[in-house]
């Protein structure tokens, strides 16, 4: 039997990592930062040698962009130096990595979705740390996969503190103010178990380099908030707003949405409809909250 480690498994991303991967027979092993704190060299190379495993999923990271901005040491520690320890684990063992990186990787003036081979240039401190996890995660292997990801939303945003922005815009509807939502910032929001499922099948194709698997769907921050709020069928007060109107720490990149073209050009399924992905994450979320 197979066998695969998630780091950063109590997350959207992470949960549906593990149930992905044990329902196409691999023995999995998953692990919080309470658990094994990547950013610990030698508690890494442990656990990774203790489980001997076929493949490693790092979906661990520091994702408190603004934040970041005040503690950029912090965010370089989890999203680039973690990552050298995982890398190197994995040379040690012979797993495969495969890790997560962001479309804030990129500065968002190209105006068009991006594909894998436009240059970076990260914005800030969150943005940088996460670039160079990826150089620490191809300097020390040869076929590490890294998937780049946008806005991710998964049911594990019901269970975490900061949740997910579907989380925050029922939240704020249940609260009856105006909601404020930028309108010049483009995305590509993407669906948890839709990523944790094209992630397996690249590892199952053996994919190596890097890869963009984003929502496919490009959308304004508000147009997506106007979405979610449709298919939950509320009709709060939700008015647009600009960057120049609500300004934060960091600085994001305007239009960061990700062209998926290269994992559709290997034989992979496209990404279901962003209206699909919000109305199967509203129902399974109204199941959960019942059962």
């Amino acid at each position: 039997m197979k066998r695969a480690i998630v780091f950063g498994c109590a997350g959207q991303l992470g949960v549906e990592l593990m149930r992905e991967f044990q329902q196409r027979g691999y023995e999995t092993a998953g692990w919080e930062r309470g658990q094994v704190d990547i950013t610990d060299a030698a508690a890494v190379e442990h656990a990774i040698a203790r489980f001997n495993p076929d493949v490693v999923l790092n979906a661990a990271a520091y994702n408190q962009v603004d934040v970041a901005e005040s503690e950029p040491a912090a965010a370089f520690q989890v999203n680039a130096l973690a990552v050298r320890n995982i890398a190197l684990a994995c040379r040690q063992s012979g797993a495969r990595l495969v890790h997560y990186s962001t479309d804030y990787v990129f500065d968002g003036t190209a105006g068009r979705p991006y594909v894998e081979t436009d240059p970076p240039h990260p914005l800030g401190a969150y943005a940088v740390s996460k670039l160079a996890g990826e150089f620490y995660a191809r300097a020390y292997l040869d076929d590490v996969l890294i998937v780049r990801t946008s806005g991710v939303f998964g049911l594990g945003g019901l269970q975490t503190a900061r949740g997910n922005f579907i989380e925050l815009m029922l939240r704020l509807a249940r609260e009856g103010k105006p909601i404020r939502v930028v309108e010049d910032h483009i995305g590509s929001p993407t669906y948890a178990p839709a990523l944790a499922a094209r992630t397996a099948d690249l590892v199952e194709r053996s994919v190596s380099g890097i890869i963009h698997v984003g929502g496919g769907t490009p959308i304004s921050w508000f147009d997506f908030a106007r979405m979610i709020f449709a298919e939950a069928g509320l009709r709060p007060d939700l008015r647009p707003t600009t960057e120049r109107e609500y300004r934060t720490p960091a600085r994001r990149p305007k239009y960061s949405a990700l062209s998926n073209e290269r994992m559709e050009s290997l034989g992979i399924a496209p990404m279901p409809p962003l209206e699909t992905a919000v109305r199967s994450y509203l129902q399974l979320r109204t199941r959960m909250l019942a059962g």
